[in-house]
């Protein structure tokens, strides 16, 4: 009983990964129904879901997939075309099997009739292809040795000589050459083979898919017998396979040509384990480094060998959680289908930077921003058909998905070549809301950040994809979260692009230690863009935010000790961090730069949670905390601080 959950489990991981494929084979068929390759993949993912889900348990799952990929075989078969119509029903039916493994308590038979019904009707609106001659029956010899571990492994032979039975006249023969002695017997092993003689009018290809699950252990030789072949012959034809368990054994562990390595599944809850540990490995590095700082030689040479093996494993580590982000960009093909489809927008998806990687914590949550970016580009962005004709653009939109690396950053970008942004709409709807005055000077940058406000929507008409003005706001609360930052740029009638800066990861991250009165801390390092003295001018001075002039542009910058509210007496030469984010600035003004750290990130306690200057911490080498500064918190202060200050000029003025 113990072993069944886990066997279910595994059953739902792959489960997942076969229906990704099968979507992404329906999706591409709809734009290329004569594509042969895709019509295999497709009947693949089928076949081996119903054969993984009878061999766990899953009878509806299994009862469901069979029905479905009878329908879909007279495509295969070439007896129906493959129309926009039938994917559509076979993508229903796709989701239809997630519910039935995922949560089969809420799936209804009745839909999974009516989904077959319409899997049905789309076939014969297709209309039948030409009538094909029949095919003559071939006779066929068919031998395979499965795996030693097949049966472990839940394989079940009796059902494959079952599925060669369905496919015509079969005279099945045991095999029993490898069997070895009784006492050399393992019981858990598949020591037998067989030997089948099918007379079947099927091709050749669904011979091959009843071994779909077991190709790459097992040994197998397919091979016509022409007519004029006695059976004696037939039966004494050498096999181009090893015959004997030995040779098996001994041709297991010889890769194959131009193999190298493999891959292994890890539970993610391991992973996070994983990374915890490390975690905490490094703090006890750091602490072994302040210990060092003694001066005993040999402490000092085992801290820099621990500090050379820490930051591999690190590295290890952070690289083993990281994932193309392609892997979430290929979910969005499905949602543009049904959105182009509920909308009546043609639309094309272009995407670029699929192997950009990203840790999994990270892609996991940038799911639904993203979702969020891309229904509202579809709704709001681009025109309809008729309205693109009248500009001159194609009649399908396009949405285009990129990802690239910038430093220490990865930027995920959501473009359209729709209509773009109208910022004196925005504007005149901000000041409705009295969300800026009505004589405030912003910049274009400025003006496009006000979508991210809550409720705040200029849609002239409420759809049931967007347009309430709710989702931009949790896009940017979510991206904040993240330690992340959003911009936007747009060009009336050529589109927007809304551009996610992301950090690689939300474990580990280099920070930039500081001083402020007697606390310590950390900024994140890739916000960092310089560090400067504070003029002696303005070393003295209140009032929370002042402007520093840097290469003749104006910075506002903020006092930590104000902020802080530190009674000590400031260093005599204060220091200024400038951080940025975007074509945003901002100094912070400290005593002293302690200089970088590896940042363990501890996530706030609850009752935290409403501090805005702070996004965690850390632990320190010798066991204090230091607070990790809210770098898109801060900067989103000073700029309020600096269109103050713009306004107080324009009244002094």
């Amino acid at each position: 009983m113990s072993g069944q959950p886990q066997g279910a489990d595994i059953f739902r991981q792959e489960a997942a990964e076969l229906l990704e494929q099968l979507e992404g084979a329906l999706l591409d068929l709809a734009q290329r129904p004569g594509d042969r390759a895709l019509l295999d993949t497709a009947f693949r993912a089928m076949h081996t879901i119903k054969g993984s889900g009878a061999m766990f348990g899953f009878e509806a799952v299994a009862g469901f997939v069979h029905d479905f990929e009878t329908a879909f075989d007279q495509v295969r078969r070439g007896e129906s075309p493959c129309s926009p119509a039938l994917c559509a029903a076979a993508l229903d039916a796709r989701d239809h099997i997630r519910l039935l493994i995922e949560a089969p308590e809420r799936a209804d038979p009745a839909r999974g009739a009516a989904l077959l019904a319409a899997l049905h009707r789309a076939l014969e609106g297709a209309g039948a292809a030409p009538p094909t001659a029949p095919q003559d029956e071939r006779l066929w010899r068919v031998r395979f040795h499965l795996g030693p571990d097949a049966l472990v492994n839940g394989t079940n032979p009796l059902r494959m000589l079952d599925e060669l039975r369905e496919l015509g006249q079969a005279e099945v023969t045991a095999l029993v050459d490898d069997i070895p002695p009784l006492d050399e017997l393992d019981p858990e092993r598949c020591h037998l083979g067989w030997e089948v003689r099918l007379r079947t009018a099927s091709p050749r290809a669904a011979i091959d898919d009843v071994f779909i699950f077991v190709t790459d252990d097992a040994r197998i030789l397919v091979e016509e017998v022409p007519q004029d072949r006695t059976a004696e012959a037939v039966a004494s034809a050498p096999l181009p396979v090893a015959t004997s368990a030995a040779e098996a054994e001994r041709a297991r562990p010889e890769p194959e040509p131009g193999r190298v390595g493999g891959s292994l599944r890890v539970q993610a809850e391991r992973l996070d384990e994983l990374m915890d540990r490390v975690g905490e490995l490094v703090i006890a590095q750091a602490r072994l480094n302040q210990l060092a700082a003694g001066g005993d030689p040999l402490l000092t040479g085992v801290a820099e060998e621990m500090g050379r093996l820490v930051a591999e494993l690190r590295d290890t580590t952070m690289s083993i959680r990281m994932l193309p982000i392609g892997s979430l960009f290929g979910r969005f093909r499905r949602l543009l289908h049904d959105l182009s489809r509920d909308l009546g927008k043609p639309v094309e998806l272009v995407t670029s930077g699929e192997e950009t990687e990203l840790d999994k914590t990270m892609i996991e949550r940038l799911a639904d921003p993203l979702v969020h970016l891309i229904r509202n580009a579809v709704d709001h962005g681009l025109e309809a058909p008729e309205g693109r004709d009248a500009v001159g653009k194609p009649a399908a939109g396009t949405i285009r998905l990129a990802a690239r690396h910038a430093g220490a950053e990865v930027l995920v970008s959501v473009g359209d070549d729709g209509r773009g942004l109208d910022a004196e709409r925005i504007r005149a709807k901000a000041v409705d809301q009295g969300l800026i005055a009505a004589d405030a000077r912003l910049s274009e940058q400025e003006v496009h950040q006000l979508i991210f406000h809550p409720g705040f929507s200029t849609a002239q008409t409420l759809s049931a994809i967007s347009g309430r003005g709710v989702g931009m706001d949790v896009v940017k609360r979510t991206i904040e979260q993240l330690r992340g930052s959003i911009d936007v740029a747009s060009r009336p009638g050529q589109g927007t692009e809304v551009t996610l800066r992301l950090p690689l990861t939300l474990a580990i991250v280099e920070g930039l230690l500081v001083r402020v009165g007697e606390g310590r801390y950390a900024i994140p390092l890739s916000a960092v863009e310089e560090c400067v003295e504070l003029p002696a001018a303005q070393a003295e001075g209140g009032g929370g935010y002042s402007l520093l002039t840097i290469r003749g542009e104006l910075v506002p910058f903020l006092r930590l000790r104000e902020t802080m509210g530190c009674t000590t007496p400031p260093d005599p030469h204060q220091k200024v961090v400038i951080i940025a984010s975007g074509e945003q600035r901002l100094g912070l003004v400290v005593d002293q730069i302690l200089g970088s750290h590896q940042t363990v990130i501890k996530s706030l306690s609850r009752l935290h949670a409403d501090v805005k200057t702070f996004s965690g911490a850390t632990i320190l080498g010798d066991g204090t905390v230091a607070l990790i500064l809210d770098v898109a918190q801060l900067l989103e202060a000073g700029q309020a601080e600096e269109e103050e200050h713009r306004t107080r000029t324009r009244q002094a003025a």
